[in-house]
């Protein structure tokens, strides 16, 4: 249980009110993610401390569930003894408790628990000539969270689940969503004492460079607005090394050229693809000849940009 000295201030590690929406909630973690993100921030000890203090917030504070009891119960939101239903009281309290529930199969999934707060436990009901027998079967769900770093290249992770410690092997190529399942590893059934299975659902943490969209990589890389309009070589980072990528003339802003092959790892074998998204990226401070070519440019340029939008109107 959580002491006052532990307590976060989830919402001030975000640096938002208590009031704030969901996409507000989102947006200070992404920023704040890519500016303490340990990569970019290399032997920083701060900047990791303060990374993980992040995620922690934005793991609660994203979800209604988990933000709404965090709301409500502070340091003690995640104690198990804790919920938002009163404590039975008076000579009906052996009863209400039960009463609370629709059937015994609701009262057995809540009487097992969870883990983290997030489990989920399944139970099955069979019967035949009219009786019906409970036979319990606890699989149990729960998450775990990944560097971009450990879902790439496959990782050992060390678990202690309740007083036993487990190790589990995660393949290269783990996506958000994907599940791991460890035979035998749930909580035990109340009747029998036979254990059921634990899954894993893979959480992903945010990269500072890279994100998903579909089974490929998605990257920005800023280029020069000279490199647009003329074509360039540039180096591009894929998640084993930087890449030498042609821009063709006449590059858009926002244009995505594909690296085949240099993206995420397959879980069948084989890689995705990189999207690299061009930025035009427009120079702040100007050398005297940098400035004297641009101004020539300007009063010799013959492209109009805007000519299409000359004769709109409504």
């Amino acid at each position: 249980m959580p002491t006052a000295t532990d307590f976060k201030d989830y919402y001030a590690v975000l640096g938002v009110s208590k009031t704030a929406t969901p996409e507000e909630i989102k947006r200070a973690y992404r920023k704040l993610a890519r500016k303490h993100h340990p990569d970019l921030n290399p032997g920083d000890e701060d900047a990791e401390a303060k990374f993980k203090d992040l995620n922690a917030a934005n793991e609660v504070l994203s979800d209604p569930e988990t933000r709404h009891k965090y709301d409500q119960f502070g340091q003690h939101w995640n104690h198990p003894g804790y919920s938002e239903a009163p404590a039975p009281t008076g000579t009906n309290a052996g009863t209400q408790g039960f009463d609370q529930y629709e059937d015994f199969d609701a009262f057995i999934n809540d009487l097992l628990g969870g883990i983290n707060g997030r489990s989920r436990h399944r139970t099955r009901t069979t019967g035949t000539d009219g009786f019906r027998s409970q036979a319990p079967a606890p699989d149990t769900e729960a998450a775990i969270a990944l560097s971009f770093s450990e879902a790439f290249h496959g990782v050992q992770k060390r678990l202690q689940w309740d007083d036993e410690t487990i190790n589990v092997r995660i393949p290269a190529g783990a996506k958000p969503g994907s599940r791991i399942r460890l035979k035998g590893k749930g909580r035990p059934s109340p009747f029998s004492q036979q254990r059921g299975d634990l899954y894993l659902t893979i959480e992903v943490l945010l990269h500072a460079f890279w994100r998903f969209e579909g089974d490929n990589l998605v990257c920005e890389v800023p280029i020069r607005p000279d490199e647009a309009v003329l074509g360039a070589e540039i180096s591009v980072p894929t998640p084993d090394g930087s890449v030498t990528m042609k821009v063709p003339k006449g590059t858009r802003s926002g244009q995505a050229l594909r690296l085949r092959g240099k993206g995420w790892t397959l879980p069948k074998g084989g890689r995705g693809d990189l999207l690299a998204k061009l930025q035009i990226v427009t120079p702040q401070d100007l050398s005297a000849i940098e400035q004297e070519c641009y101004a020539k440019i300007q009063a010799n340029a013959s492209f109009n940009p805007r000519a299409p939008l000359e004769e709109m109107k409504l």
